[in-house]
């Protein structure tokens, strides 16, 4: 199974994502892609998210069983951290250390 959220995507691509998922509640798609599919999707969505955010959570071989990505602006940022994915905030340039 894939998980897709978008947070201020422009208008389109909640459309185009419908053709393979199904909206559960607005801007968060779920579905079972075919890899090829998934790969073309996240490129898709990684070209036209501009200033919005989008996250996939998706099948891996990994302990966890599965594998995130991340594309937009002000994301958090997938960080392996002794074989388990975390998410790292993206630090605000405005406050103090």
């Amino acid at each position: 199974m894939t998980v897709i959220v978008l947070i201020a995507a422009p208008p389109g691509l909640r459309g185009h994502l419908t053709r393979w998922f199904i909206e559960t509640a607005p801007g968060i798609f779920v579905g079972t892609p075919g890899t090829r599919i998934r790969e073309r999707l996240w490129q898709l969505l990684a070209d036209r998210i501009h200033d919005g955010q989008a996250v996939m959570i998706e099948p891996a071989d990994t302990e966890q069983g599965w594998s995130t990505r991340t594309a937009g602006r002000d994301r958090w940022t997938p960080t392996d951290f002794d074989g388990i994915t975390l998410m790292a905030r993206p630090r605000q340039s405005n406050q103090p250390r």
